[in-house]
C-alpha cells in the first residue's frame, strides 16, 4: 500500500467537503514545520504518518476538524508546541482531539507500566468524551500496524497484541468492521507470521477453486433480481484470514466453516431484503440452523442484516447477506458513517447513539466510575468488555450482550436495576435454573421477581461477573 502525499488527502476531501481545502492544507503546512527534521524507523520524513492518518480519516468523511486533529495528532506529544496555540491557529475542537489522543506524559508517573496504564485508560475512556478520539487513534494504530515492518520483532509483537486487546475490541464496538478485519490480519500476521501464511495460501487456492460456482451463483441471483425489478448490487467476500485462524483453532476443518465465502447483496429497502431472502431460499437449499435475522434483531454494536447459508453450485456452502445500501455502510464503517449521513451535526448524533444504543458504552462508563485504579480499571475492562461474550435472549426476543461467564443476576441488572433487587428465581429455556447458573449463548432467559422479596444476598456480589450488577448489589446492602 503506497504512502499518500498531501495532494491524495486534498483530492480525497474534496470528494465529500470541498469547501475545507484551506484550514486542511493550513494544518499539514502546521505539521510539517514542526515535524521537519524528524524521520520514521523507516527513516522517512515523519510527516508521512499523520498524513496517512488524515488520509484515512478522509476515506471515512471525517469533518474537517477530525481531519485536522490527524495531521496533528503527534505534535503535543512530539514537539514544543502547546494546546493553547493550536486552539489558536484552529480552534477548541482540533485542540481537544489532539489532546485527546495524546499519551500522558513521563513526568507524572514512577513506572512504564503505570504510565502505561493510565494511557490505555485514556484511549478506551477518550469515547466517553468524543467518539471522534477513538477513530482518530483506531487510524493512528491501523497506519502503524500497516508500517510495522521497520520495528523490531519484538516491538512488532508488542504492538500486535495490544492491537488485538485493546483496538480489535473498539473497532467492533462501534461497529468500524472495515477497520477491525484489517486490524486483525494485520496482527495475525506478525504474532503467528508462519500460521498467517499457511492460511493466506490456502485462502487464494480455495478462492481461485471456487471462483466459477461463485461467479454462477453471482450472475443467477443478479439476473433474478433484475427480473424482479429490484434494485441491487452484489458483492463476493471470503472471510478474512484472522477470522479463518479463529474457527481453526476452535477445532473446525475448513470444509466446516459456513461462512468462508459470503455474497454481499445490497437492495434498495427491508420489505426487498425479505423478498430476496424468499428468491434464494426457492433456487438454493438453506441451512436452517444457519439463518439469521440481524434486521429484526440487530448486534450489539447496530450492525444489521439477513443471513443465510445456502448449498451453492457443486455442492458449496455459501452464506448469503442481504441488506440494503445504508445498512451496507453501516456494517463497513459503524459509527463514522454518520459523517456521510449527518454532516455538520454528527459528532452530536454519534454520541447520541453511542449514549442510547450502543450496550458496551453504559458498562464502560460504569467501570470508569467503580475503579480509580488504572491498572484495576483496564484489568476489568479486558475481562469484561474485551474478552469473549455471549448473546442472550430476553422473553420479548431482545439480545442482550454480556461477558462470558455471566449469569442470570448480572442479566436481571443489566435489564433494570429493580428487576436485580426482587429477583427470586430464573428460567432459562423454560426451566429453572440456580441464580449462579452460567448463561450460554442464545439462551431464553426469564427472570421472576417478587415485591416482598428481602432484595440481593450479600454473596451475590461474588457471583456476579459484570460490575453493574455488583455495584447495585452493593449500593442495596449498604442502605
Amino acid at each position: 500500500m503506497s504512502e499518500k502525499k498531501i495532494s491524495d488527502l486534498i483530492e480525497m476531501v474534496k470528494t465529500y467537503n470541498p469547501n475545507e481545502i484551506e484550514i486542511i492544507n493550513k494544518a499539514y503546512d502546521f505539521a510539517e514545520q514542526l515535524h521537519r527534521g524528524q524521520t520514521r524507523q523507516s527513516s522517512e520524513p515523519y510527516i508521512i504518518h499523520p498524513l496517512n492518518v488524515a488520509y484515512i480519516l478522509a476515506e471515512m468523511h471525517a469533518d474537517k476538524d477530525t481531519v485536522c486533529a490527524g495531521l496533528l495528532h503527534d505534535t503535543l506529544e512530539d514537539t514544543e508546541i502547546t494546546k493553547e496555540i493550536i486552539i489558536e491557529e484552529f480552534n477548541a475542537e482540533v485542540a481537544k482531539l489532539v489532546d485527546g489522543v495524546t499519551k500522558l506524559s513521563k513526568i507524572n508517573f514512577s513506572s512504564k507500566q503505570e504510565q502505561n496504564m493510565a494511557n490505555t485508560r485514556k484511549i478506551i475512556t477518550g469515547i466517553t468524551e468524543d467518539v471522534r478520539i477513538i477513530i482518530i487513534k483506531l487510524a493512528d494504530r491501523l497506519h502503524n500496524m500497516r508500517t510495522l515492518q521497520f520495528k523490531s520483532e519484538f516491538k512488532q509483537k508488542e504492538n500486535a497484541l495490544e492491537t488485538m486487546e485493546i483496538f480489535v475490541p473498539l473497532a467492533y464496538y462501534i461497529g468500524a468492521y472495515r477497520i477491525k478485519s484489517e486490524l486483525e490480519d494485520l496482527s495475525l500476521k506478525y504474532l503467528k507470521p508462519d500460521m498467517y501464511k499457511k492460511i493466506e495460501d490456502k485462502k487464494i487456492k480455495i478462492e481461485q477453486d471456487n471462483n466459477n460456482s461463485l461467479n454462477e451463483m453471482f450472475l443467477k441471483i443478479q439476473q433474478m433480481l433484475n427480473d424482479k425489478n429490484i434494485p441491487n448490487e452484489i458483492k463476493v467476500r471470503t472471510k478474512n484470514i484472522y477470522g479463518i485462524y479463529k474457527r481453526l483453532s476452535e477445532g473446525h476443518k475448513l470444509s466446516d466453516i459456513h461462512d468462508l465465502f459470503a455474497l454481499k447483496i445490497m437492495v434498495d429497502e427491508v420489505e426487498n431484503c425479505y423478498r430476496t431472502l424468499y428468491y434464494i431460499h426457492k433456487e438454493y437449499h438453506p441451512i436452517n440452523d444457519k439463518f439469521k435475522d440481524y434486521i429484526c434483531n440487530p448486534k450489539t454494536n447496530m450492525y444489521r442484516s439477513l443471513h443465510t447459508t445456502v448449498f451453492g453450485p457443486d455442492d458449496k456452502l455459501v452464506q448469503t447477506q442481504i441488506r440494503t445500501f445504508d445498512m451496507d455502510k453501516v456494517a463497513s464503517f459503524g459509527l463514522p458513517i454518520y459523517w456521510d449521513i449527518e454532516k455538520g451535526k454528527a459528532r452530536d448524533v454519534m454520541q447520541k447513539e453511542l449514549k442510547n444504543k450502543y450496550q458496551f458504552f453504559k458498562s464502560l462508563t460504569e467501570i470508569n466510575a467503580m475503579f480509580g485504579d488504572n491498572q484495576e480499571f483496564v484489568s476489568q475492562i479486558k475481562n469484561e468488555l474485551f474478552s469473549d461474550k455471549i448473546y442472550v435472549y430476553t422473553t420479548k426476543g431482545d439480545i442482550i450482550e454480556l461477558p462470558k461467564g455471566s449469569t442470570p443476576i448480572d442479566f436481571a441488572y443489566q435489564i433494570h436495576t429493580d428487576i436485580g433487587n426482587t429477583m427470586v428465581a430464573a428460567i432459562v429455556n423454560d426451566e429453572y435454573v440456580p441464580i449462579d447458573y452460567q448463561l450460554k449463548n442464545k439462551d431464553r432467559v426469564k427472570i421472576v421477581t417478587d415485591e416482598l422479596s428481602f432484595g440481593p444476598r450479600e454473596d451475590w456480589i461474588d457471583k456476579a461477573q459484570t460490575t453493574h450488577a455488583k455495584r447495585k448489589i452493593k449500593e442495596f446492602n449498604k442502605k
